[in-house]
């Protein structure tokens, strides 16, 4: 070990990306210490706790490294932090991200502190897909924390925010799910992988002789739910809430569900009787109305405006140009890789934002959240708690006035002046 070498705490889950993350910062010569975060616990259909293999897998990582290992568990502040929120959410009739919101709470909070006041780190690092716009030297320069932290902060500060980039791999590019994070942890974060594409990370992995990682498939989806069925799982926590599926179309009756909160907008609604497919397109929580459409792009699925609940701005609160001209163009997404869409941001007098799209998106859905970006940067987001009328709503109405209307126009094709 490098005397006085900088201490870096590494997020260990046991894959190739965190695997990797560590051997570079133990050859960049950084004093690194491993680990691994119990956030679930779960066992598959046979039996065994994937996260204890996990672990295993991790610990197996740092001694092949010659570097020390921990355990820390957080399933008590994961329930409280992100499951609790994520049931709450669905009884509303809302799809959250859990994905977004363990990181804001769990890796960029109480790891966070554990790491640097309990293991004395002088910065943390995880195996995202991301950059900042700070360097290394940048990062160990940071002051330390103090005990206690006012619950505002100093409107007069000299801030020298850090700025959250894509990374130089744009396919894995992993800032949507880092989106809610705190300056403050952001400040004292390092992400090895953020130049480097993912083929360049499992040949590392393979040199490193991390077969045991590699063989692994990559984790997708909601952790705690692993590939069992959705709607299975989230009855075992909520009541069920029967109701009925009814076209948007004509109000027609096509058939009962369990409750609309195993439902997100855009998916397949699997309706017995029914030959062709139809998809879920609105909910009524209060009716327990779940309403369908019989084609995947039709108008009803399709939005161009959303209200966010207060915006999370990761560097600048809110940024200067939005200030100064009472909106800001950028680009948005709420699905990760999503392409990103250009549009029209207005900033609200309680921190809210609406957001107006160049073109109406897909299964725009509440409880997700609105990811901006200016150019490589990750500017924040802000939960969707509400949005605009839908392509159909628009279409329906505009045509009982009598006035022509500009046909819709689905991805991919476009819209031509009627006449």
């Amino acid at each position: 070990m490098i005397q006085g070498a900088k201490h870096v705490v590494c997020a260990m889950s046991g894959g190739v990306d965190s695997s990797v993350s560590a051997l570079l910062l133990k050859r960049r010569g950084f004093q690194v210490t491993g680990v691994y975060m119990k956030n679930w616990d779960f066992l598959d259909e046979r039996g065994h706790c994937s996260s204890e293999r996990d672990a295993e897998d991790a610990y197996k990582v740092c001694r092949m490294l010659d570097i020390p290992f921990h355990q820390v568990s957080y399933v008590k502040e994961y329930w409280h932090d992100v499951f609790s929120n994520l049931l709450k959410e669905y009884e509303k009739g809302r799809t959250p991200n859990p994905d977004i919101l363990c990181n804001k709470h769990i890796k960029f909070n109480h790891f966070f502190q554990y790491a640097i006041r309990t293991l004395g780190a002088d910065a943390i690092a995880t195996g995202h897909y991301a950059r900042t716009s700070q360097d290394d030297e940048e990062v160990f320069r940071q002051p330390r924390m103090s005990k206690s932290q006012s619950l505002f902060r100093n409107r007069f500060e000299v801030r020298n925010s850090v700025r959250l980039l894509q990374g130089a791999d744009h396919i894995k590019d992993q800032t949507f799910f880092l989106s809610q994070i705190s300056q403050e942890s952001l400040k004292r974060t390092l992400f090895p992988l953020g130049e480097l594409t993912k083929e360049y990370v499992k040949k590392m992995a393979a040199e490193a002789g991390f077969k045991h990682v590699l063989q692994k498939k990559e984790s997708m989806g909601i952790c705690f739910i692993g590939e069992r069925c959705f709607q299975k799982f989230i009855l075992e926590y909520l009541e069920p809430q029967p109701g009925n599926f009814v076209s948007i179309e004509d109000g027609k009756i096509m058939g009962t569900h369990k409750g609309w909160f195993t439902f997100t907008l855009g998916q397949r609604a699997r309706i017995g009787g029914q030959k062709d497919a139809w998809f879920v397109v609105d909910k009524d929580v209060m009716s327990g109305d779940v309403f369908v459409a019989p084609t995947t792009n039709h108008p009803a699925l399709y939005r161009e405006i959303m209200r966010t609940d207060r915006f999370h701005w990761i560097a600048d609160e809110p940024p200067a140009e939005l200030i100064h001209n009472k909106m800001m163009e950028c680009n948005f997404r709420f699905l990760h890789q999503m392409p990103f869409v250009p549009c029209n941001v207005t900033l609200n007098q309680d921190g809210s934002v609406w957001v107006t799209l160049t073109k109406p998106v897909r299964a725009l859905t509440p409880g997700q959240f609105a990811v901006l970006y200016k150019g490589d940067e990750c500017l924040g987001s802000g939960k969707i708690v509400r949005m605009g009328p839908s392509m159909y709503t628009l279409q329906h109405g505009l045509e009982k006035r009598k006035v022509p209307i500009k046909p819709f126009a689905q991805e991919g094709q476009s819209a031509e002046p009627a006449g």
